[in-house]
């Protein structure tokens, strides 16, 4: 986790809340490809191969408080 910079660990924290490439970036004003750049290099520094595994590494961590990834927290309000 020391690898990742702040701004994949702030794609890492909405990734564990649900939220899709386009999510992402109207939530951190950055371009889908943008995000999907960060993507990328935080599963290759982790070691992982997809979200799923990025998500179950998180809670398995702790590395996010629960009450931060609860679907109701999407910047549209969907669930």
């Amino acid at each position: 986790m020391d690898t990742l910079t702040a701004r994949e660990m702030e794609v890492f924290r909405l990734i564990t809340r649900g939220l899709s490439n386009a999510e992402i970036g109207h939530e951190l004003f950055i371009s889908d490809t943008t995000v999907k750049t960060h993507v990328t290099r935080l599963l290759q520094k982790l070691d992982l191969r997809d979200r799923a595994q990025a998500i179950v590494l998180a809670y398995q961590t702790g590395l996010f408080d629960a009450s931060e990834t609860r679907p109701q927290d999407r910047p549209d309000g969907s669930r």
